[in-house]
């Protein structure tokens, strides 16, 4: 029997991998899926130690002692981020009826400039105010009904602190632990993945944290110069959005014009939009370059793949969690290509 010629089976042994990765990659999200509330915590244990994992490096360099310096880095990120919660909820709070209302009158001069009354777009204004309304207003109504999912929230996040914790003590230990639960021979290939993985979404999350700040630093700074109303809730917003590319910030970015162009009227928003798109600009083409050069970059429209599958799959989270997961597998696969490539087949060939 005649052998295949060398790239048909190259090509057959790769679409074998493609096939085999994709069952298994199915049935771990399934389970991941049915297990979601100890596996959330974990993912978002392992995005707060490759965020945090410098500090905790530092702090050990300094001659501090590693549950000591886990200790401080915890107890540090906790102070930041309950004071950053803090002041975003408060400013929320006092300009949210402020913000629904600006965006109440935007719908409406829309519906009014560009439908009548009694018009499909008028009936579709409507319908957009009785949800903001509804948004706004039902808070209180549902504090009963939402105790649960509450409780569940705040468990999640101290076992996710907790993890956090655990995980920067004991990070020096994670490579030896790792190749201790696979074969000998394998050992080295899975602790490069691992470490690519790690890279990727350790960069992942640097870059975004850095490229939000500036984007709500910025858009903020612009809304406050054109004394936009809830100027400071509104950045609030642009930054968390800018944790989900392209579609948080034109969201975000959207409802900052809407309340410009009702308070402030259509020259304001005029000058909104555009302090919004000079900002995506340079986030863009020298922000996100200058932060994430030395970072996987993800093409815009594998992101909105991304992001798409991970609502399908796990809702906000999901959305929160597809890019870092799509980070780390970019991660496996250029240590996959650089070891099992034809580049790496033809040096380990030699002349």
């Amino acid at each position: 029997m005649q052998l295949l010629p060398e790239p048909v089976r190259r090509f057959a042994a790769w679409c074998a991998v493609i096939l085999l990765a994709a069952g298994v990659g199915y049935v771990g999200i399934q389970v991941c899926v049915a297990l979601r509330t100890a596996v959330v915590p974990v993912l978002l244990a392992l995005l707060g130690t490759a965020l945090l994992l410098p500090l905790d490096r530092w702090l050990v360099r300094m001659k501090v002692n590693r549950s000591v310096a886990a200790g401080l880095t915890c107890t540090a990120v906790l102070a930041v981020v309950g004071g950053a919660v803090y002041v975003v909820t408060v400013t929320l709070v006092d300009t949210w009826d402020q913000i629904v209302a600006s965006l109440r009158r935007a719908v409406r001069v829309l519906a009014d400039r560009f439908g009548a009354d009694g018009t499909s777009l008028e009936d579709l204004a409507d319908d957009a105010l009785d949800l903001l309304g509804r948004f706004g207003g039902t808070a209180a109504s549902g504090v009963v009904t939402g105790i649960g999912f509450v409780a569940q929230a705040l468990g999640m996040a101290v076992l996710a602190l907790l993890l956090v914790f655990f995980f920067l003590r004991d990070s020096h230990r994670a490579a030896a632990a790792l190749r201790s639960l696979v074969p000998r021979d394998a050992a080295d290939a899975v602790e490069a993945m691992a470490r690519r993985a790690f890279e990727g979404v350790e960069g992942f999350m640097r870059g975004t944290t850095v490229v939000a700040l500036i984007d709500a630093v910025c858009i903020t700074a612009g809304l406050l110069l054109l004394r936009v109303p809830g100027a400071l809730g509104l950045g609030a917003i642009i930054f968390i959005g800018a944790y989900v590319p392209y579609v948080g910030a034109f969201v975000s970015g959207a409802a900052a014009v809407l309340v410009a162009l009702a308070d402030r009227g259509f020259a304001v928003a005029l000058w909104v939009l555009g302090v919004v798109l000079v900002v995506q600009l340079l986030e863009g083409n020298v922000f996100q370059p200058m932060v994430q050069s030395r970072t996987v970059r993800i093409h815009p429209a594998l992101v909105l793949v991304a992001l798409t599958a991970g609502a399908s799959v796990a809702g906000i989270v999901g959305v929160l969690l597809a890019l870092p997961v799509t980070a780390a597998a970019f991660g496996v696969a250029h240590e996959l290509r650089t070891r099992y490539g034809p580049s790496a087949a033809g040096a380990s060939a030699g002349p």
